[in-house]
């Protein structure tokens, strides 16, 4: 058999016929990977090869645009489709975005000269930006306009943070990643208004909820948007308290759309109450924030990891296995295992934020936690990300 031969049959195998199969279950066992080495090296148990920075830089780094952008380019260019009716994105086109995001992974950890790094770090946002926004412009889809926004975004903050590490700004990195973060943040805040009520009436078989008002979700996007921005231009170097009002306001809609969502029985669907958890952790830390500027929070660092691991962490683990589940044909249920998963990331986030001002120990606790969260949802899920639809 000839090499374009064997790579057509590679590229027909079913881990390559839509983009949530790939990236969620590489970025799942890459937020493993990562958290196990970050874990070791925070306790001196490993002090092996150091990945272009340091340590810190990579980790800060690669949980979002490792990790995070993984998944949102799974999620993103699965919806796309489903929103705009065009044929999804897949085998080698596929293959080859994937192939840059590995690559950009791989690139910490390689002897490249400073451009070659900085063109493979660089590469895989625009060219995902660019082939969501193709889509969406082709259907006509200008709703989901702001999806490549943030996408756009993103890149830049990207950009903010890899000149900061090259030219040794360490502060251009910190803002960069904030930035990125909370960028993150609106980009959740805006699928999950999207599918997380939609999940519950689903799951608890209920009627579809009459259509509210669309200006708490814009107020909440723009002011997404806002808080982001102020980050990447040094909004958490100190408390401003002319920023509390902005965070106060994402609070209390992100409070009060989990409010309106509430039903009783999703506490006992784990694939509702893991969704539902993760979003008030986002909740949980836009108050911390406005608190913060106030001067009423004492570390501006326990919120960002309330965010980064309770939010993020929280609402990625249980949308990839509510995704995973519904677009490979499967039934919407899931194991013991799985809801142990969700309660040990759960947990996770709470060390990090509760436990890790009183003890050191917190911080191994808090990376074991997430990686063994993450390692279940592999296990699990692997042979359905890699086989046909049911």
């Amino acid at each position: 058999m000839s090499l374009p031969e064997r790579w057509r049959q590679w590229a027909a195998q079913p881990l390559w016929s839509l983009g949530f199969r790939p990236f969620f279950l590489a970025g799942a066992a890459f937020a493993c990977i990562a958290l196990v080495g970050w874990g070791l090296w925070l306790h001196g148990i490993w002090s092996g090869r150091q990945p272009l920075g340091g340590m810190l830089a990579w980790h800060r780094h690669e949980m979002l645009f490792g990790f995070a952008v993984a998944i949102i380019a799974g999620f993103l260019l699965t919806a796309v489709a489903n929103w705009t009716g065009r044929p999804a994105l897949s085998r080698t086109p596929l293959i080859l975005l994937w192939l840059l995001w590995l690559l950009a992974r791989l690139a910490w950890w390689l002897p490249l000269p400073a451009p070659l790094f900085l063109v493979l770090q660089l590469a895989f946002m625009p060219a995902l930006a660019a082939l969501v926004g193709r889509e969406l412009w082709r259907a006509g889809k200008r709703d989901n306009y702001p999806m490549v926004l943030i996408l756009g975004l993103l890149a830049l903050f990207q950009g903010q943070t890899l000149l900061g590490l090259l030219a040794a700004q360490e502060v251009w990195q910190r803002h960069g990643e904030l930035g990125a973060l909370w960028l993150v943040a609106a980009l959740m805040t805006v699928i999950g208004g999207r599918v997380i009520p939609f999940f519950i009436q689903r799951g608890l078989n209920r009627p579809p909820t009459p259509p509210t008002s669309p200006w708490p979700t814009r107020v909440l996007l723009l002011g997404s948007l806002l808080a982001a921005i102020s980050m990447a231009l040094g909004g958490a170097d100190a408390p401003r308290p002319w920023l509390a009002p902005l965070f106060a306001v994402l609070a209390a809609l992100h409070l009060w759309r989990l409010w309106h969502w509430h039903q009783p029985g999703l506490w006992r669907l784990p694939l509702l109450w893991s969704l539902y958890l993760g979003y008030l952790w986002l909740a949980l830390a836009t108050l911390g924030m406005a608190l913060w500027h106030l001067g009423g929070w004492p570390s501006q660092s326990l919120v960002t990891h309330a965010l980064a691991l309770g939010g993020l962490g929280g609402l990625v683990l249980g949308m990839i296995a509510r995704v995973s589940l519904g677009h490979s044909g499967r039934p919407l249920q899931v194991t013991r295992a799985m809801a142990g998963a969700f309660a040990l990331l759960f947990l996770a986030a709470l060390c990090r934020v509760l436990l890790v001002p009183f003890s050191a120990l917190g911080l191994g606790l808090s990376a074991a936690l997430g990686a063994l969260a993450f390692a279940l949802f592999v296990g699990g899920y692997a042979r359905i990300l890699l086989t046909a639809r049911v």
